[in-house]
């Protein structure tokens, strides 16, 4: 299977966001310039990333907003919907399971667990807390897809190990910490104090 890389994934999902905008207005088609210009891309950036999978559009005609707004959905997987067990009933925590951006593009958290006696057996809009030392059962009869870890940095390993034997093959990281997953499991770090960091770096950058 070709390799394709985060950068066009991250930008597969921008086009995916205007061409859903360009859907709400009634907008029928797009060119590949007026679908850059949203997107702040080249024209030629947008022809090549969709070429890696397959042909798209016509030629004097753009591209189909719904057809390619279609397909965009079933190559990010989200023609389908994703069972998600979030570990960390903290603030971070609340906050994702709040999101309800989650629920719309198809990511459900059905499972909630968490380290803190006191937390364990609280409900959260239905969804009882478990005790963290449950993921790999909870993995297994919940049929999670995607674990969530939203928790300091020394349990992640853990955490991870017991989520991969139990099956599971996406890990979505918002600890301080990285850790090696095996092939067949994609891992996610998002770590917000480097994305400040780098945010800070640029601002100081401007003012130099």
């Amino acid at each position: 299977m070709r390799k394709i890389s985060d950068s066009a994934v991250r930008r597969l999902t921008l086009y995916l966001r205007c061409l859903e905008e360009l859907e709400g207005q009634g907008a029928e088609t797009v060119s590949s310039a007026d679908l850059a210009r949203r997107g702040g891309v080249m024209p030629a950036q947008i022809r090549k990333d969709l070429s890696l999978f397959g042909s798209f559009g016509t030629r004097g005609r753009g591209y189909s907003v719904s057809g390619l707004a279609c397909r965009l959905r079933e190559i990010l997987g989200l023609s389908r919907a994703w069972r998600l067990a979030l570990v960390g009933a903290g603030r971070l925590g609340s906050a994702l399971f709040a999101y309800d951006g989650f629920r719309r593009r198809g990511f459900e958290i059905v499972a909630v667990l968490d380290g803190d006696p006191a937390k364990v057996g609280r409900t959260w809009n239905g969804v009882v807390i478990q005790a963290v030392t449950e993921l790999e059962r909870v993995v297994r009869e919940r049929a999670i897809d995607i674990v969530v870890l939203a928790v300091p940095a020394e349990p992640v390993e853990w955490l991870v190990d017991q989520a991969v034997r139990a099956g599971v093959r996406g890990v979505l990281n918002f600890a301080p910490t990285r850790v090696d997953v095996p092939e067949h499991v994609t891992l996610r770090d998002v770590d917000l104090v480097l994305e400040l960091e780098a945010l800070s770096f640029g601002l100081m950058r401007e003012r130099a």
